[in-house]
């Protein structure tokens, strides 16, 4: 279990932030790199050539370790959307086959997967979840056949909190032949997941939330068997010998053989990139595992107290991740007067969203508590 790291944060005592997964503050430390990185172009002359690599491949390379994958296999994007697109530009779909999605999902993935199928002339098939609340896992794995050509998924659903078997949802894949795509946002570096196992064709990931990191950029892991495909820009930092200024009017047509070529133009972002790479440091260094477990320990604290006055967690969720439901429904005006005592949560649909993370204390559980509790009862 790791203590309270609230001390590497600037959250004010009186504050109880408790929505992560819409958005996570920026450490202290990450923050202070970006001011540095970000200072930088006050002095442009001092900008030499390497660093417009040598910052990229660090958080590259840091990013690769926390997922268990290698440098070469992670490009640097600046949204899920835009690792969707790259992806939809090298996924083949043909007329009649399925595109299969979750209901609800986030919609980053679903635009780009209907956008996709009406292009191919292809079917979109949702998935919804199980009625009484049953194994969300299971009715994904049906969806999946001989005509399944493409699967987008998350691995924790960013409403419900619910966890995907995306392990036997890419065995199934490949029994028939589809591509897997996984956004990963709402899970990586808040719930472990086994990369060899599962396997996945390409998994994306935003930094603002489970990786404590900025705004507008992300990363894109590209399997190997796809690192020959076709990127989204046509950029010259993505092309071999790109290090060497004075050549590049030479046009090269030869893309970086790896998963660089997929990257985004003007990747090399001097503030952005430091407060990523501080954050995943923190990350490695307090280990995924151990953050699940901290979390989950505290969401099962809160679950069980709300259980008591019967506001129910969604079944299945994961261990950083709570979504609830009022007995009577959400209560009128509840998520202003949860702001009002400093108290921060989201609402999506029917649903109220509690995402902690290791800067919450139990003061902040006890405050969160007897908010809950006192809206349940006025009902």
């Amino acid at each position: 279990m790791i203590p309270c790291q609230r001390h590497l944060f600037d959250i004010p005592e009186h504050v109880a932030y408790f929505d992560c997964a819409k958005m996570a503050p920026l450490l202290l430390a990450a923050a202070e790199a970006g001011e540095r990185g970000l200072n930088r172009k006050r002095h442009p002359w001092n900008i030499r050539a390497e660093h417009f690599f040598d910052e990229s491949e660090r958080v590259r390379a840091l990013y690769a370790r926390l997922i268990g994958a290698a440098p070469d296999d992670v490009a640097i994007v600046p949204s899920v959307s835009y690792g969707m697109a790259t992806v939809m530009r090298n996924v083949r779909v043909a007329p009649g086959q399925t595109v299969v999605t979750l209901a609800d999902d986030f919609p980053s993935g679903i635009y780009a997967a209907r956008a996709l199928a009406r292009d191919a002339e292809a079917r979109v098939v949702t998935v919804p979840q199980p009625e009484d609340g049953g194994d969300w896992s299971a009715a994904l794995l049906d969806a999946i056949d001989g005509d399944t050509a493409l699967v987008v998924s998350p691995h924790t659903h960013w409403v419900h909190g619910t966890v995907i078997d995306v392990e036997a949802v890419a065995r199934r894949c490949r029994s028939v032949g589809a591509t897997l795509v996984l956004d990963t946002t709402q899970s990586t570096g808040a719930l472990p997941l086994d990369l060899a196992a599962v396997d996945p064709d390409y998994r994306i990931s935003a930094s603002y939330k489970w990786l404590l990191g900025p705004y507008s950029l992300g990363f894109l892991y590209v399997a190997p068997r796809h690192q020959q495909g076709r990127p989204l820009e046509e950029g010259w930092i993505t092309r071999r010998g790109a290090r060497d200024f004075r050549t590049l009017a030479g046009y090269s047509e030869e893309l970086e053989p790896s998963a660089r070529r997929f990257d985004m133009g003007e990747r090399s972002n001097f503030a952005l990139l430091p407060v990523a790479g501080a954050a995943l440091e923190q990350l490695i260094d307090w280990g995924v595992a151990d953050i699940a477990e901290t979390l989950g320990a505290m969401t099962g604290r809160i679950e069980a107290a709300l259980a008591a006055h019967g506001i129910h967690a969604r079944p299945g969720r994961a261990p950083h991740f709570l979504s609830v439901r009022f007995p009577g429904g959400l209560p009128e005006g509840i998520e202003a007067r949860l702001a009002a005592a400093d108290v921060h949560v989201s609402l999506r649909g029917d649903t109220m969203r509690i995402t902690p993370h290791l800067y919450n204390h139990d003061a902040d559980v006890d405050r969160l508590l007897e908010q809950l509790v006192s809206a349940a009862e006025r009902g």
